[in-house]
C-alpha cells in the first residue's frame, strides 16, 4: 500500500444568489455550474446569498436550482438554516470559511482556494464582491473590481468604448438627482433626445442586467410607467434609440496566449415578445442561432470587436459581448456583460461548445485561469 497522499484537491468556493433582482437567473447559473464542475479535480462548497444579503450554507443540489413550472428558485429555499451565516475573512493570510448560528460555537469549514462567484447585478457581478476578495486575498473566477464595475454600469461602459473608438450607438442617462429634484426637466431631456433620434425608445436601468426593468416606448404616452419600472432596478437609467438590425452576441474567453473570440451567436426576432426581454431568455426559452448567419468577413469583425471591448474595459477570464448588425452592414456595441448566465440555454456555453470548448472544460480553464492569477495590482 502506498504511503503517498492524494494531491490536494483546489476548493472551489460557487457563490451565488445575492441582493440584486436577478438574484434567480444566478442560482440558475450556480445549478449549471455546480452540475458540469470536475468532481474528481476539485472539491466544491456552494455559498448562497439570500436577497437580504446572508451569506448562508447550501445544499449541493443542483436539481433543486431550476426553473420548475415557470418557478425560479432562491437560495432560500437552498439554505441548511434560516438563521446560520457564512464569513470569509479579510484576512490574506487566512483563507479559512467559517460557519456559525445563533447560539452555537462557530464551525470552521476549511480553506477555499478560489471563488466562482456567479453573481449578476449589483452587488455581486458590479466589484463590490471583487472587491471583498481582493481584501482577502482569495483568487477568483473573472474580471477586477474597475471592469466589473464599467461592465456592470452601461453608462460609463459605453463612455469607455467611444474612448477606444469604437461604435456605439446613441444614448441619454437620466441620473437619480434629475428625476427626483425636477422631473418635468428629466423627462423633457428625454422628449428631446425622442426628437433627434425617433420613437420608439428604450428605457433601462444603468446597472442592471437579463433584461430586467426594460421597457419599449412607442411614445410620450407610455414614458413616466417606463422610467418607473426602471428606477425600480435602479435610481439611474438609460434611453437607448431603436437600432434596426440584427441580434449578434460573441464569447471572449481568456487563454495563455491572451483573449479569444467565440464563433458568434444570433438572436433571431421573438415574434411572442417586443424584444429579447426576461421572458423570453429564461422562461419561453428563445432559441438563438450558434454560429450565426454572417459571411466570413463579417464574422471576423465582429470577433476583432468583441476582443477590443475586452480588452477596453480591461476584463479577465470571460465576457460576452453584445452587438446589433445595423441594416446598411456596420457593426454597433451594445454592452459586454463580464459574468454571464451559464444556464443550460444561455449563449455563452453554447458559443464555446460550438468553438470546441465543452462546458466541462470551459470551466475548468476558468477556474485554472483564476487559481494562477494573483489578486492585487495586476
Amino acid at each position: 500500500m502506498s504511503s503517498e497522499t492524494s494531491p490536494h484537491k483546489p476548493r472551489v468556493a460557487v457563490v451565488f444568489g445575492g441582493r440584486s433582482s436577478e438574484h434567480a437567473i444566478s442560482v440558475l447559473t450556480a445549478g449549471a455550474v455546480l452540475r458540469a464542475i470536475d468532481r474528481d479535480k476539485y472539491d466544491v462548497l456552494p455559498i448562497g446569498i439570500t436577497t437580504d444579503g446572508r451569506w448562508a450554507l447550501t445544499a449541493d443540489d443542483p436539481e433543486r436550482m431550476a426553473i420548475a413550472d415557470r418557478r425560479l428558485p432562491s437560495v432560500a429555499e437552498l439554505a441548511e438554516s434560516t438563521e446560520g451565516g457564512v464569513v470569509l475573512p479579510v484576512d490574506p493570510t487566512n483563507r479559512e470559511v467559517v460557519y456559525s448560528e445563533p447560539g452555537s460555537v462557530p464551525k470552521a469549514l476549511g480553506e477555499v482556494d478560489v471563488v466562482f462567484p456567479v453573481l449578476h447585478g449589483p452587488y455581486g457581478e458590479d466589484g463590490t464582491l471583487q472587491g471583498l476578495l481582493e481584501l482577502s486575498g482569495v483568487p477568483y473566477v473573472g474580471s477586477g473590481v474597475l471592469s466589473s464595475a464599467v461592465g456592470q454600469d452601461k453608462d460609463y461602459m459605453k463612455r469607455v468604448f467611444a474612448s477606444f473608438g469604437l461604435p456605439v450607438g446613441p444614448y441619454e442617462v437620466i441620473r437619480p438627482r434629475e428625476w427626483d429634484k425636477d422631473p418635468a426637466a428629466a423627462r423633457r431631456k428625454i422628449v428631446d433626445f425622442a426628437g433627434e433620434h425617433g420613437w420608439p425608445l428604450f428605457v433601462k436601468p444603468a446597472r442592471a442586467g437579463s433584461s430586467m426593468g426594460i421597457t419599449k416606448v412607442d411614445d410620450l404616452a407610455g414614458l413616466d410607467e417606463a422610467v418607473e419600472e426602471a428606477r425600480r432596478h435602479d435610481p439611474k437609467i438609460l434611453v437607448e434609440s431603436l437600432l434596426s438590425g440584427r441580434e449578434i452576441e460573441c464569447g471572449v474567453l481568456e487563454f495563455e496566449d491572451g483573449p479569444r473570440a467565440s464563433v458568434p451567436a444570433e438572436i433571431p426576432p421573438v415574434t411572442a415578445h417586443d424584444f429579447y426581454d426576461f421572458e423570453a431568455k429564461y422562461i419561453d426559452s428563445a432559441d438563438g442561432i450558434v454560429p450565426a448567419p454572417l459571411t466570413a468577413e463579417q464574422t471576423a469583425e465582429v470577433q476583432e470587436l468583441a476582443v477590443a471591448a475586452f480588452e477596453a474595459a480591461s476584463c479577465e477570464g470571460l465576457v460576452r459581448a453584445d452587438f446589433f448588425l445595423q441594416d446598411n452592414g456596420e457593426f454597433v456595441i451594445n454592452e459586454i456583460n463580464t459574468l454571464p448566465g451559464f444556464t443550460p440555454i444561455s449563449m455563452y456555453p453554447r458559443m464555446w461548445q460550438e468553438s470546441g470548448v465543452s462546458y466541462p472544460e470551459l470551466i475548468d480553464r476558468l477556474l485554472q485561469a483564476a487559481l494562477e492569477r494573483s489578486t492585487g495590482l495586476r
